[in-house]
């Protein structure tokens, strides 16, 4: 029988012998690897799922929050499915009256496939979460390994199968669209972006409702819990504590399976657009490298993620976690040669791949640098909060801003670096595909990436219901080293995406200008920033991340003090609550953080719907490529400035309730508190989702640029 280190199915070998210079050897290897991927996956959710769901105590805490989630993402895909009809029906109708009925069906079509399937990958994060969280919680009675083992590889369910439905989608609709409607391949690309857009679409309102109800939940937990109450984190005295659970589910993981999927999709097609451009050089093969790529970067994440083992039970949980990073990093460096070499036959956009691998590791590394609690931002915030909560959210404010500088020089760093490679090929335009090639580096690690972030909810809820169910101290000190792990993944993850979000953006960028030199007869785009309108888009364009968080984030504080209220009127009027002899009514503030994240998803959403259709049809196609750019400059500063900032304040809070400073309870604690409630929305809500903003306004413009023109 073959083992997998037999030099016979290793992946050099394998690549060789498909033949990926041949369309349907591509193909064939993306559906193979992808269906791996799913039996891989399939594999991790029957280990995990038959593991001990613990005591009668756990399991009643774990039902609960199942039910949440569940009701929530429910009612909240109701929402969603509306509205992506309705502008399914306007796809139809543009692209009806200018290029026929037929291209308007195709395109209203994926579009629609794009966005069932954002919300089917939304889903599986969110389901098989909800179930590894209990698993976690009862192999934590037992031990450290076995906890951290179950917790990362139910974060590797939805980690493997959203990045190999995202490909497996792309594949199919460009078999459809090649071998069953007869397009040429070089048109495909075009007709895929209709797929991205859904997929933006729904990952907005994914992860957009979900931080608003995560974040109402929890700050309105912390606020009459800690401050007022003066109970632990997760207290099951405090009515919020379910609501702030089932957050963790509905924005951490559904939320950001749908973001993580949409990332994929997008960049993807991107890149396909630029092969699309070099189709004389590359042929077919510069088309599907990026999914031949992703496919490689799945293998390397599998390897990756079953090196993931405690090698001591005294050994840290990112020890462990970090090596499966590193093992997925270099394999995906090596597999990278291999169909590189084969389909475009120059070394220069290998370097550009690694590239881009290289600027996944500085982003992630500097995102531990600025939110671990073992260097100067996270104790410098923690030592000023010793004088009050002002001078701790004057030093996280002041870390925040501090943030955004080394992450632009790496992005800033790789676009250049990756473009003069391209340009070394001496290829037309591989500059621009170096680029391309820098991204899909990036990208080719997002399944054990993506892991790392379900990894993080997972452990927390553990947390959660070892806590609630009154778990002894031995437990609840594991449970605690695993959170500690999760919040440091859950950052370091934002900060890789935020990086694959900066290259993305860039590329999809330049996928418009392409788009725009299509249909202007082959005369290149070039945009005149010296034009009112071109001004005028590009200020729009700056705007829009503000105007989005501030919608965003005023949706978390309204919803919070509803559920403020009805905490401090259940300590008020239920009896024995506070001595534990009472029973909160935890389904209240699961109702009103449900409601509001509904009901204030809508008009941010629609806002950037809006706003970019608005520049497109009032301002041309000139001046949509200027809002874009500026757009994604603004956004990804502005992000950098929420995640970073907003982790740093989380962990200086972590630091002081370590131990530091006085421990839980002191004044410092209090001040770090206030400074962690500041930064919740920043960091889980209106970070996040601008993560997906920067690229649905380049999704739009690429759909919509027929009409722009």
């Amino acid at each position: 029988m073959l083992r997998y280190n037999d030099p016979f199915v290793s992946l050099p070998w394998v690549v060789l012998i498909v033949g990926l210079f041949e369309e349907w050897s591509m193909l064939g290897f993306i559906f193979s690897v992808g269906f791996l991927s799913l039996g891989i996956a399939g594999y991790f959710a029957y280990e995990v799922l038959r593991k001990d769901k613990g005591s009668p105590a756990m399991q009643a805490i774990a039902n609960a929050i199942r039910i949440g989630s569940e009701a929530f993402l429910k009612r909240q895909y109701k929402t969603i499915s509306v509205l992506s009809l309705l502008v399914a029906a306007c796809l139809f109708l543009i692209y009806a009256v200018k290029d026929g009925p037929a291209i308007g069906f195709l395109t209203a079509a994926s579009f629609l496939f794009g966005a069932a399937s954002s919300g089917v990958a939304g889903l599986i994060g969110m389901w098989v979460s909800i179930r590894a969280n209990l698993r976690t919680a009862s192999a934590a009675t037992r031990s450290y390994s076995e906890a951290l083992i179950t917790s990362f590889r139910g974060g590797a369910v939805p980690g493997l199968t959203i990045v190999a439905l995202s490909m497996m989608g792309l594949a199919l609709l460009y078999a459809l669209f090649l071998y069953g409607l007869g397009h040429k391949n070089e048109e495909i690309p075009y007709l895929l972006v209709g797929y991205g857009l859904g997929a933006s679409f729904v990952a907005l309102f994914a992860q957009l409702g979900g931080g608003i109800y995560t974040k109402a939940a929890d700050v309105g937990a912390d606020l009459v819990g800690k401050l007022e109450a003066n109970i632990p984190e997760d207290d099951p005295r405090n009515p919020a504590v379910i609501a702030d659970l089932v957050g963790d589910n509905v924005g951490d993981c559904a939320g950001r399976g749908a973001d993580l999927f949409e990332s994929t999709a997008a960049e993807n097609i991107g890149a396909m657009i630029l092969g699309a451009s070099l189709y004389p050089h590359f042929g077919v093969g510069g088309l599907l490298l990026p999914l031949l790529v992703q496919a490689l970067g799945l293998l390397a994440s599998i390897v990756g993620i079953f090196s993931v083992k405690v090698k001591h039970e005294q050994e840290a949980p990112m020890t462990a976690l970090n090596r499966g990073y590193l093992v997925t990093s270099v394999l995906a460096a090596l597999f990278l040669y291999f169909p590189i070499m084969q389909v475009l036959h120059n070394i220069w956009f290998y370097f550009s791949g690694l590239i881009g691998i290289c600027a996944s590791f500085l982003m992630v590394a500097i995102t531990i640098y600025y939110t671990e609690s073992k260097y100067r931002p996270v104790r410098t915030i923690a030592i000023n909060s010793q004088t009050g909560a002002a001078t701790n959210i004057i030093a996280g404010f002041a870390m925040a801003l501090e943030c955004t500088a080394l992450p632009v020089l790496v992005i800033s760093i790789s676009l250049v670096s990756a473009y003069q490679c391209g340009m070394q090929s001496g290829i037309p335009n591989g500059g621009i595909f170096g680029t391309a090639m820098a991204t899909m580096g990036m990208l080719s690690i997002c399944g054990y990436v993506l892991a790392m972030d379900t990894f993080g909810p997972i452990t927390d809820n553990a947390g959660g219901i070892v806590e609630m169910s009154h778990g002894d101290a031995k437990t609840r000190s594991i449970t605690d080293k695993l959170d500690t792990a999760g919040n440091t993944t859950k950052a370091l993850t934002k900060g890789y995406a935020i990086g694959s979000a900066a290259l993305a953006s860039f590329l999809l960028f330049s996928a418009y200008l392409e788009e725009m030199t299509k249909y202007s007869g082959g005369v290149r785009a070039v945009i005149d920033m010296a034009k009112v309108t071109v001004f005028v888009g590009a200020l729009l364009g700056a705007m829009l991340p503000f105007l989005f968080s501030a919608f965003a984030i005023r949706a978390v504080s309204e919803a919070a003090i509803d559920i403020v209220n009805e905490v401090r009127r259940q300590f008020k009027n239920i009896p024995g609550l506070m001595q534990g002899t009472g029973k909160p009514d935890y389904a209240a503030c699961v109702d009103i953080a449900t409601r509001a994240a509904l009901k204030k998803m809508v008009l941010p959403g629609l806002l950037v719907l809006g706003m970019t259709v608005g520049v497109g049809l009032i301002l041309r196609a000139e001046a949509t490529a200027a809002y874009l750019m500026v757009g994604t400059i603004s956004g990804i500063l502005l992000a950098l400035f929420m995640n970073t900032g907003g982790g740093a304040w989380d962990n200086a809070k972590k630091y002081i309730e370590g131990g530091a400073l006085g421990g839980k309870g002191g004044d410092a604690h209090r001040a770090a508190v206030v400074g962690d409630t500041l930064g919740d929305p920043l960091k889980d809500t209106a970070g996040p989702s601008l993560h997906v903003l920067i690229k649905l306004i380049g999704t739009i413009s690429l759909v919509l640029a027929p009409i722009f023109m």
